[in-house]
């Protein structure tokens, strides 16, 4: 494999992980919308919800655009799956 094939398909590989990895946060925005729509959260904690995608979906763009993709597929692949959700979690004071 020359270095160009193995750069894209390391690229293809941090692709389908970010496009699973945000369609699990989108996921999370739309049961707390169902919540909010069904009377068990109101628009503060639906807020709560979105601030928190927000959040998460920040850290994930960033962990998926690190410089050297062929490292961010290392990282995938070797270390626990990371819990983006809990990532975008706001700091407590």
């Amino acid at each position: 494999m020359t270095g160009n094939s193995v750069r894209q398909a390391a690229q293809e590989k941090v692709a389908f992980y970010h496009k699973t990895q945000l369609a699990e946060l989108v996921q999370r925005v739309a049961a707390g919308v169902d919540r909010f729509r069904a009377g068990e959260l109101d628009a503060f904690g639906v807020d709560q919800v979105i601030f928190q995608y927000s959040r998460a979906a920040k850290e994930l763009w960033k962990f998926c655009n690190l410089d050297d993709v062929e490292f961010t597929v290392s990282l995938i692949d070797d270390q626990p799956l990371r819990d983006w959700w809990k990532r975008g979690e706001p700091k407590r004071r």
